[in-house]
């Protein structure tokens, strides 16, 4: 219930919606039982003709109200029909049918309203968990599988809306509509009444003890569905590689198991929740069975009740049944919904680490340079920084070069703040970034990476991704900045050309040129470039160096290089191995060294 709770927080914004559903729910119920009641009368006109009202009753107080009632129906029938036995059947049966139109008009207007309510609750939590996600750091989703995650935002919130917020139609109408039946059925007979309810009790032991499991059960479902969706995923990012390999049989393979396991949890779990109705429904027809040996007893022996009453009482008994029904099925839907709230809530209630400090200030300008000093960081158990120092000054370059797994995109990472460090600081101007806010810190960089992340839109989109308001004459200046301009007027719609999922449209070269132009067009005083042209054949690497050497004019930049030919230039270049500086110096410094860099150059330029 402490999950349901947390959800339903999302329905404030909606509770005029609520109240609404609640009004035409109460009225829905109250007509629900009255539409039965009102039976009685039709069948009194029918079988027992002899027993007309001539004369107006008279109220006589709350506790005759079911006699004052029963005959002030059978004297207006009476005066209506004027002795016609079928004019008054008919203007019973209208009764009737006035009754049952009116319960489901309301009915039709409870479920109106309720549905923005739901629909809204649906549409506030995914945009809070996609805000959450965006928002939550880089080392959250190292953690996760992407396909867990669209399996969270997707199914389980849909799961939400069928289980809990179906619980919201059902939370005033089902026990309403059982409250005031029962209430005309205690006017009826009370005796009768009293003998329904000792069987209801042991009816409800039998259908919790089907429900306990299903929490589990969904779980598992959930968990698995995450699983294959996650398979999904990266099948149809890495395709080529599957393909070049001949690896569609093991991933198939991988992909079966997984729907396999679906399969059987999820016949686990429908076959338990599938025995609640039939289980219901049968308790529900005993008790009727019963009912009606207790009822024609009263009837036909002890003749305490008479038939038109007990033939609507019966009608009543049954009206019991569908929102009983409803309310069971509805707790096997809190149980299983219980999975997926707690795995949304999960995304929700994560705590990011990574906080702008209470009293964080925007820096809109870089004058000084950046420290890092002292730095030490672990992404797990091995420090991959450790007692780490180095300084950019502001207007020059800085590359990082050395091995894989020598700490260069770390680095990146930590001036970013993707991540903090564990101990030290890293400075820029004088000022711990963690005391700037992380909005202005990175509006203050620019980052190309080796990997060019670009999204299923226009190019003239992609460009712009950085300053939204960029007019088309700033997006192509950038363009022709990064070398780019050219191709993309050849595309088939120029900048307006789609260039569809992750840039597939594109060649490598190009794709990279739209991230630099990306970065051109933001314009930030830092520059951070992690191995831009490492993944690039030679002709693209000219073309694209080109452009950085144009983007980095009159910038501070750190680059992470891979290929040494690229960063010669550089104001200083610092050789790192196993999260250290072994080498620090310019290209000829240490050249003349012909320590690790010298080697590290030639090694290149023989493979090459």
């Amino acid at each position: 219930m402490n999950y349901f709770k947390k959800i339903l927080r999302f329905a404030a914004p909606y509770r005029k919606y609520g109240a609404l559903n609640i009004f035409f729910n109460i009225l829905y119920a109250l007509f629900s039982a009255l539409s039965f009641a009102a039976l009685i009368p039709m069948l009194d006109v029918l079988f027992k003709p002899e027993e007309k009202v001539y004369v107006e009753p008279t109220y006589e107080g709350i506790s005759n109200i079911k006699d004052y009632l029963k005959d002030y129906i059978s004297y207006r029938v009476t005066d209506y029909s004027g002795g016609d036995d079928m004019k008054g059947l008919v203007l019973v049966i209208a009764l009737v049918l006035v009754l049952f139109l009116l319960k489901n008009i309301f009915n039709y207007l409870a479920m109106y309203f309720i549905t923005f309510l739901r629909n809204g609750v649906l549409k506030d939590v995914r945009n809070r968990m996609y805000e959450k996600i965006v928002h939550l750091p880089v080392s959250y989703f190292s953690e996760k599988r992407k396909g867990d995650v669209i399996a969270r935002i997707t199914s389980d919130v849909l799961e939400i809306q069928h289980s809990f917020l179906s619980i919201l139609e059902l939370i005033v109408r089902e026990p309403l509509t059982i409250l005031f039946t029962i209430l005309v059925m205690f006017g009826i007979s009370t005796k009768l009444t009293i003998f329904v309810f000792v069987f209801i009790p042991v009816a409800g032991m039998i259908i919790s003890r089907i429900g306990k499991s299903l929490k589990r059960k969904s779980d598992r479902v959930q968990k698995e569905q995450g699983e294959f969706l996650s398979i999904v995923e990266e099948t149809l990012g890495g395709l080529r590689v599957i393909k070049a390999f001949n690896a569609e049989s093991k991933f198939f393979k991988t992909f079966k198991n997984s729907t396999s396991r679906f399969f059987k949890f999820s016949n686990s779990l429908l076959n338990r929740q599938n025995l609640a109705s039939p289980t219901g429904e049968f308790l529900g027809i005993l008790v009727i069975g019963v009912l009606l040996w207790f009822g024609g007893k009263m009837v036909l022996v002890d003749k305490t009740l008479d038939a038109s009453s007990f033939i609507a009482y019966m009608g009543l008994a049954y009206n019991i049944l569908t929102p009983a029904k409803a309310i069971s099925k509805a707790s096997y839907g809190v149980r299983k919904g219980n999975a997926a709230a707690e795995r949304v809530l999960e995304v929700l209630e994560s705590e990011n680490p990574i906080k702008d400090a209470v009293d964080a200030h925007e820096k809109s300008d870089f004058i000084t340079g950046i420290n890092l000093r002292n730095v030490s960081f672990k992404y797990e158990e091995d420090y991959v920084l450790q007692d780490f120092n180095l300084k950019v000054e502001k207007g020059h370059t800085v590359a990082l070069v050395g091995q894989s797994g020598s700490g260069k995109s770390t680095i990146a990472n930590l001036v970013t703040r993707f991540y903090d460090v564990n101990e030290g600081e890293i400075l820029i101007d004088g000022v711990n970034i963690k005391d700037i806010s992380k909005k202005s810190l990175r509006g203050l960089m620019g980052l190309v990476t080796q990997d060019s992340i670009l999204f299923n839109d226009s190019v003239k989109n992609n460009i712009a991704l950085g300053k939204e308001d960029a007019s088309e004459e700033e997006i192509i200046a950038a363009a022709k900045v990064a070398n780019a301009h050219d191709f993309i007027m050849e595309l088939p719609n120029g900048y307006d050309t789609n260039i569809g999922d992750s840039g597939n449209k594109l060649s490598g070269g190009q794709k990279q040129r739209l991230s630099i132009a990306r970065a051109v067009l933001k314009n930030p005083p830092i520059m951070i470039l992690d191995e831009a042209t490492s993944a690039l054949d030679t002709e693209s690497e000219r073309l694209v160096q080109d452009a950085l050497e144009k983007m980095m004019q009159n910038r501070t930049s750190l680059v992470i290089a891979h290929r040494l030919s690229t960063i010669q230039n550089a104001d200083s270049i610092v050789v790192l191995k196993k999260g250290k500086i072994v080498e620090q110096g310019t290209h000829e410094e240490l050249m003349k060294s012909k320590k690790g860099y010298k080697k590290l150059v030639e090694m290149q330029s023989f493979s090459i």
